[in-house]
């Protein structure tokens, strides 16, 4: 850390923050769990489009993606759109990267004695179950990675846009509408290169499906406003009120130097 530069050490912490969840987003999304049943609800049983019984059944993804939401409008806040775009090129990269080692791993040769090693917690083949649990299809990888750089780049135009409009004390109304209109174009864009291009899904089930999950999403977005607000106080005492504002307003352009 840079002693005395409190805006580096803030761009170093949100930063490492938000790479870092957007890469476990990637590898726990393989695991799909059921919304309703994991905190007791009742399943909503949802009919869209023709198809019938859905609920919200869930990549796990979804744990920290709203970190992630948090993550991009506090670096939209104070490093305006190209610390966002810089963060998302490199989260991009390194998701890359990670399953690049990932699936080097997964092509290596297993020892015998690991391969049978899991017996006892019900495992038949270590080598399959590893195999099962970080190897992802070629086409769900392309499209969560296409999807979050355009949900992040047009988040960012969004988010500047709603600011310049509505004023500086409006963070709920940028934050929520960008969020909003970014997730709406995510939840889609994953689904489609993912499971229409890349498993022969109806154009049907992409919809009925992405509905489901952006209706998750918006709900999530409207919650976690009051977390917003905290994480944006915290960082305001931590840089000074006049660095923040000096911050904010060279982030939309509106700083001028003496």
């Amino acid at each position: 850390m840079y002693k005395n530069d409190k805006k580096t050490n803030l761009f170093i912490i949100l930063g490492a923050f938000f790479i870092t969840n957007a890469i476990v987003a990637e590898f726990i999304g393989t695991k799909i769990f059921s919304f309703e049943n994991t905190f007791g609800f009742k399943k909503f049983d949802i009919n869209i489009l023709g198809f019938e019984h859905l609920s919200f059944e869930l990549t796990c993804g979804v744990i920290v993606w709203p970190i992630v939401f948090i993550m991009t409008d506090i670096i939209n806040e104070y490093y305006g759109k190209k610390g966002v775009k810089l963060l998302s090129y490199l989260a991009a990269i390194m998701i890359s990267y990670a399953f690049i080692i990932v699936f080097t791993a997964i092509g290596t040769t297993p020892a015998d004695w690991w391969v049978k090693s899991g017996e006892g917690k019900n495992i038949d083949n270590m080598q399959h179950a590893y195999h099962a649990i970080f190897g992802q299809g070629l086409w769900i990888i392309i499209g969560s990675l296409v999807a979050f750089l355009v949900g992040q780049l047009i988040d960012v135009r969004i988010f500047h846009y709603l600011k310049l409009k509505s004023g500086e004390k409006n963070l709920w109304l940028r934050s929520t509408g960008s969020t909003v209109i970014s997730q709406l174009i995510d939840s889609f864009v994953v689904l489609f290169i993912a499971f229409y291009i890349g498993n022969n899904w109806s154009l049907n089930q992409v919809l009925a499906i992405g509905i489901m999950n952006y209706l998750y999403k918006l709900a999530l977005s409207i919650l976690l406003t009051p977390l917003l607000y905290v994480v944006h106080n915290i960082i305001d005492k931590y840089l000074g009120k006049d660095l923040a504002h000096r911050m904010m307003r060279e982030a939309d352009g509106t700083y001028e130097s003496n």
